[in-house]
């Protein structure tokens, strides 16, 4: 399966949920004076599918629950999501990038965050708002990315000279969906200052951090070595 959001023809399509009409209406009025941008499905609670649209910008509190466990099941199928709110608690960033969102984008945070965030998600590139860079400079742990459960285990067996295909069959879901895994994890890295372009380099991250041991990877040696 290709990606869908790596299109070089046709705007990005964005769905929007938020629980406050006036919301969607101001993000619908910000993204129409972008033309690379379309908006399309746009709705007040959580209850959508991944692959509503190449990116959903998700409000974090809707009728007064936190659905970041929404983020984790989007996420965990393939769906590319920015965390919208008004929180903007260290808590509540952290868990909010942790369960798999791209971006964090706080609703104080203007036009052009957003639309910087919603172009740099849509590429896979990391863009840091100044109000999740700053909860990112105060954790402790900032420096060392937090992946998903299911990012690191695509890593794992990943790095173990497995194919994508096979670890798509491994993992029962799609090879798009290995590659969002791994791009996310690209992306995390390079949002703390650590870039790893390539599997040998995202190999001698994952190592650095204890996320896999020497021990755990087949043909370590090799692998580790000019692997693009």
């Amino acid at each position: 399966m290709g990606n869908p959001m790596a299109r070089t023809t046709g705007p990005l399509t964005v769905a929007i949920v938020d629980d406050h009409p006036v919301v969607i209406e101001g993000i619908q009025t910000w993204l129409s004076e972008e033309p690379r941008i379309s908006v399309g499905h746009t709705g007040e609670t959580a209850d959508v599918e991944a692959g509503i649209a190449d990116l959903l910008i998700l409000d974090l509190n809707l009728h007064g629950s936190l659905v970041i466990g929404d983020i984790a099941t989007l996420a965990a199928a393939g769906q590319r999501v920015i965390a919208f709110s008004q929180f903007t608690e260290q808590r509540v960033v952290l868990e909010a990038l942790e369960a798999g969102a791209c971006e964090f984008v706080a609703k104080n945070e203007g036009r052009a965050h957003l639309v910087n965030a919603v172009l740099a998600a849509a590429g896979d590139r990391p863009y840091v708002t100044p109000t999740a860079a700053g909860v990112l400079a105060g954790d402790r742990g900032a420096s060392r990315p937090r992946l998903s459960s299911q990012e690191r285990t695509a890593l794992l067996w990943w790095f173990q000279s497995m194919s994508k295909a096979s670890v798509a069959r491994r993992m029962g879901v799609s090879v798009h969906t290995v590659d969002v895994y791994i791009r996310r994890a690209r992306v995390k890295y390079a949002q703390v200052g650590r870039t790893a372009p390539t599997k040998a380099d995202m190999l001698a991250r994952a190592i650095e951090d204890g996320l896999v041991k020497p021990d755990d990877i087949t043909g370590y040696e090799s692998a580790a070595v000019g692997v693009g």
